[in-house]
């Protein structure tokens, strides 16, 4: 599903307007109608019900101006409170501020100090609120009256039917700068905005519906938009059930390089995740002196010793046994459990030039590019690389506050300028491609916040890669089968005490329900 910025969604209603012939009145009057269909599911009987709307001065507060007049003809008592004199109206909210005014609808002023009473009063005898102050055109903070109104409205605790965003959220990045109303159902219109599904703003949603306004589907897929949100129907379409006449090869070879002294717990983790999201073959390729241990966890994977240096690291002596590892493997997970040492650089460098199949980079391996982004200049194959924002931070030499502020398009730019597929752990996990497609994710839960969290998702995505998948697909569909599993996981266990060897354990159900 699409995602939409403040400015897409004013460009297409535009669009719709220019190109479609679409009166941009009839979609503000659609855009009531469907909230108006929401609040009588939430009031369960209009008839008879007090509702109190606060209309701002834009387009969002004409919606809120049809909802009166749709909701006074279903038999409810509506007071509206105008923040907005007649001549600060946009033109199609003026045309149903005169609509609601003929037909007698009781239009109250929220000018100042001296209208707060009556808002009082009203707020107390209610039984749903909507909050049509501000749009998603919305950005910093509150003036002062508005955040008193904004706490009058929390403070009451009647239901809030907010429409299209909560006000005080911003549409683009989640931000809340201050006060925003803390709704109990959003309401949506042509598709979601960004800020509506980004923390701290999707704390403020509450139940979240997508309504259609009549906007031509079209414009609604066109491909200038790149931000879009990773659902079930997506995934589902990239895991297959399997072909009876399949065989171990058919669901093809990972390669894991990585473990050090002390550090065995990542390489098993990201095997182990492998084989449980259907890799046919995975190998572990490990210090020798780490054998005994991969072994002793691990009956089902193939274990290869490499040579390893007074450390506990591999050695450069085992670049030509990597090298031939590398012929046999349909993907090389590079990177967990390696440590940070001074011939990483060196292994990675050799990885990228030596493989003919896609290479994921986790972990330590994310962490030895640090100031040497160039060795991922003139590689032959695809690249993903999965940072959590620490190792972001390192890698692009800003701040973890600045990357956590701007995580779209830090991850847009960065999988842009490299060539990469960016996976930007976190809640609400972000995976930029290459050509500027940005794709949120939504499972997920705190309790995954834990060692080996981020091993087990290298071993999905290499996995998925292993079975067929091209890069991008395979990191969509692993971010979202781990976060459904930790959900799965949290859901029995708890998130207190969620471990990643949990997710692990509940990749099967997760998978079972998708090959059905």
């Amino acid at each position: 599903m699409k995602l939409l910025s403040a400015r897409e969604m004013k460009d297409i209603d535009k669009r719709a307007t220019s190109e479609y012939g679409i009166p941009s009145l009839l979609l503000m009057e659609n855009a009531g109608i469907r909230t108006v269909e929401i609040i009588e599911k939430m009031l369960e009987r209009t008839q008879g019900k007090k509702v109190l709307i606060i209309s701002g001065k834009g387009n969002n507060g004409g919606d809120g101006l049809v909802i009166a007049r749709h909701l006074m003809n279903a038999g409810a008592y509506v007071d509206t409170f105008l923040l907005t004199r007649e001549d600060e109206m946009t033109v199609d909210s003026h045309t149903n501020y005169n609509i609601l005014s003929k037909m007698k609808g009781n239009i109250l002023p929220l000018y100042g100090e001296k209208d707060l009473d009556k808002l009082m009063l009203s707020l107390l005898s209610c039984d749903l609120i909507v909050d049509a102050l501000y749009g998603i055109g919305f950005k910093g903070t509150l003036s002062d009256f508005d955040s008193r109104i904004v706490k009058m409205i929390n403070w009451s605790k009647k239901p809030v039917a907010a429409v299209d965003i909560p006000s005080g959220v911003e549409a683009d990045t989640g931000r809340v700068n201050g006060e925003a109303v803390k709704a109990t159902h959003t309401i949506s219109f042509a598709l979601p905005k960004i800020g509506l599904i980004l923390r701290p703003g999707k704390d403020y949603v509450g139940s979240l519906s997508v309504a259609d306004i009549s906007i031509p589907r079209s414009l609604l897929k066109d491909d200038s938009l790149k931000n879009n949100l990773i659902n079930e129907s997506m995934v589902k379409t990239f895991i297959n059930k399997r072909d009876p006449e399949s065989h171990k090869g058919t669901y093809g070879h990972t390669l894991i390089v990585g473990g050090s002294a002390g550090m065995s717990g990542a390489v098993i983790m990201t095997a182990a995740a492998a084989l449980r999201c259907g890799a046919g073959l995975v190998t572990a390729a490990v210090p020798e002196s780490l054998l005994p241990i991969v072994e002793s966890c691990l009956t089902e994977v193939i274990s290869a010793p490499l040579a390893q240096n007074i450390a506990g690291t591999i050695a450069m002596e085992a670049l030509p046994q990597i090298e031939s590892l590398l012929g046999k493997a349909s993907v090389c997970a590079l990177g967990p459990g390696m440590s940070g040492y001074s011939d990483a650089l060196a292994l990675i460098h050799f990885i990228l030039q030596k493989s003919g199949v896609p290479v994921v980079i986790d972990a330590d391996g994310l962490n030895a590019l640090q100031g040497n982004l160039d060795i991922l200049k003139n590689r032959q194959v695809p690249l993903i690389l999965t940072p959590h924002p620490g190792e972001m931070a390192r890698l692009t030499g800003q701040s973890i506050n600045e990357i956590q502020n701007n995580r779209l398009e830090i991850a847009r730019g960065f999988a842009q300028s490299w060539g990469v597929t960016l996976v930007l752990k976190g809640n609400n996990t972000v995976i930029a491609s290459s050509t500027g497609e940005i794709y949120i994710n939504i499972n997920g839960n705190p309790g995954m916040a834990t060692a080996g969290s981020g091993d087990v998702l290298c071993g999905i995505i290499s996995s998925l890669i292993s079975q067929g998948l091209k890069p991008l697909p395979a990191a969509l569909a692993g971010v979202f089968l781990h976060g459904l599993a930790g959900d799965q996981a949290a859901a029995i266990k708890g998130q207190r005490g969620l471990i990643a060897g949990d997710i692990i354990d509940y990749l099967p159900d997760i998978l079972k329900a998708f090959e059905i």
